[in-house]
């Protein structure tokens, strides 16, 4: 569904990728996990054409794609920017539509309106609250459902968990994996590498704006230098 060939992308003189190479096929989730500044959130600008890589190529479903996010978001991506970025001083339901805004198939959209309200039944009880009163999950809810209803096939989340108490993200990445029962592909930037990894099919380890590992969820979860360095296990830290 998404091929990234050979993408670099630079801010000024700073190198944030450096020969990006990854692949995500329809169904999957599709995990990329490193330290901050490794590039993953600069991943998914370049893909969405927020920003213009210096070379390479991002094709998805047989489409070169460019510096027009309209577009992109028309040819069915979405993304859920880190920090939610919902408009606070809108209500629920108009935070929703304006994911719509480019959709005129109006039965397909209040059907899949009662679809986010399934998924979250707390942004149903808001629906006239304005979204800056929410708290930080519900926001994080909002961001989500608003990009399901662009009715993308391909999902990009960036950091969804970021800022969220356990409970939450729990809740978080349980919507995740039925976003994905839905129909959807989904590229996941997370910082919670170990939740992340648990969800996924499979993963991209990025280091100073490279692919340094790429595998099977689990065995990328396995690999000891891995755990060492982004699970938290002490136990196997000298394979690092």
């Amino acid at each position: 569904m998404l091929s990234v060939h050979e993408l670099h992308v630079s801010y000024g003189g700073i190198k944030a990728l450096r020969g990006v190479s990854m692949e995500v096929n329809q169904g999957e989730i599709v995990t990329i996990i490193g330290a901050n500044g490794a590039g993953k959130s600069t991943m998914l600008n370049a893909i969405t054409g927020f920003l213009k890589p210096a070379k390479g190529e991002v094709i998805f479903n047989g489409h070169k794609l460019g510096r027009n996010p309209a577009a992109i978001v028309k040819l069915g991506i979405c993304h859920v920017p880190e920090g939610r970025l919902v408009f606070a001083n809108l209500s629920v339901q108009d935070n929703l539509m304006l994911g719509a805004y480019l959709r005129k198939d109006r039965k397909k959209m209040a059907e899949d309106l009662e679809k986010v309200f399934v998924l979250f039944p707390r942004l149903k009880e808001r629906i006239k609250q304005q979204a800056g009163t929410l708290s930080g999950g519900e926001q994080q809810m909002l961001a989500m459902g608003r990009a399901l209803m662009t009715d993308g096939e391909l999902v990009l989340m960036d950091e969804p968990s970021l800022g969220l108490a356990p409970l939450l993200v729990k809740t978080v990445f349980q919507i995740i994996k039925e976003i994905r029962d839905l129909g959807k592909t989904i590229l996941l930037v997370e910082q919670n590498a170990q939740k992340a990894l648990e969800v996924a099919d499979r993963a991209y380890v990025l280091e100073q704006g490279r692919v340094v590992k790429e595998g099977a969820a689990c065995d990328i979860q396995s690999d000891p230098a891995i755990r060492a360095a982004y699970l938290g296990s002490k136990s196997v830290a000298g394979g690092a």
